[in-house]
């Protein structure tokens, strides 16, 4: 079975999925906003009761969310180390040396690491519910009033959902090589640490070769095909705002009054 990973589409027939692909994301930028802006443990909790509710909505199972953020996990972990050794205030719980842990540097890395969450898991809703052609339309048409200004809306459009296209054949890759180095006798556990730095690039160079091998075939099948950018390109499909989208901005608006307000009020 493919592992889902972070970029991965989930098809289920839901209300979420049938959104105009241009309002999913810019109610992810609205979305990442109001998660920020967060100030206290209670406006993120209603944050994150809100983004439980996107999952319901998408019919999206929690442990399905779950198994695509976590290859990106590693940020919020670091990102928490980070703030429970620099943030300093309150009693000192523990010190090693010239290293201390207080109950700030606690309190700030349990806040960061569940506001860094919530972010992982609005954007994974996003690509669980929207196909990779769909969001490199939608980020075009978005980008297309700054062409007159010259900049290639729809080769930057396409390159990021390339990248998106191919982020999860890659993981699919990775973990081949890792099978087919482990049947070849290579042990990637259980080692040393630099034992395991020296294993490692026995995946990495065979993942970087297939790379670059997967970007010349895609590239000549695009000279194949004639591409010759945007210029004159149709759609099969064209994109149209519907009432599902007006009623997902009002959900977020609700959920941004909800957060302002545990901010200002507690």
């Amino acid at each position: 079975m493919t592992p889902l990973v972070f970029g991965r589409y989930y098809a289920t027939p839901s209300p979420v999925h049938r959104m105009d692909a241009r309002m999913k994301v810019t109610l992810l930028l609205a979305y990442i906003v109001v998660v920020l802006l967060a100030a206290n443990p209670t406006a993120l909790g209603l944050c994150a009761l809100f983004t439980v509710g996107f999952y319901v909505c998408a019919r999206i199972p929690m442990g399905v969310a779950i198994r695509a953020v976590l290859p990106l996990s590693f940020i919020v972990v670091v990102t928490a180390l980070i703030n429970l050794f620099w943030t300093q205030g309150g009693a000192v719980l523990l010190s090693l040396g010239p290293v201390h842990v207080s109950e700030a540097g606690v309190y700030q890395a349990l806040f960061m690491g569940c506001r860094l969450m919530l972010l992982l898991f609005g954007a994974c809703l996003l690509t669980l519910t929207t196909t990779a052609l769909d969001v490199t339309d939608a980020a075009e048409d978005m980008l297309r009033p700054f062409s007159r200004f010259g900049l290639p809306s729809h080769e930057l459009a396409m390159m990021a959902g390339i990248a998106l296209r191919f982020l999860p054949q890659f993981m699919t890759e990775l973990d081949h090589i890792r099978n087919a180095q482990a049947s070849r006798g290579a042990q990637l556990v259980d080692r040393s640490l630099k034992e395991r730095y020296g294993a490692a690039k026995s995946l990495v160079i065979p993942l970087f070769v297939s790379v670059f091998r997967h970007a010349e075939t895609l590239a000549n099948a695009m000279d194949a095909r004639c591409y010759h950018g945007g210029a004159g390109r149709t759609r099969l499909h064209v994109a149209r705002m519907g009432s599902r989208d007006f009623v997902a901005i009002a959900v977020l608006v609700a959920m941004a009054a909800a957060s302002t307000a545990a901010g200002l009020l507690l």
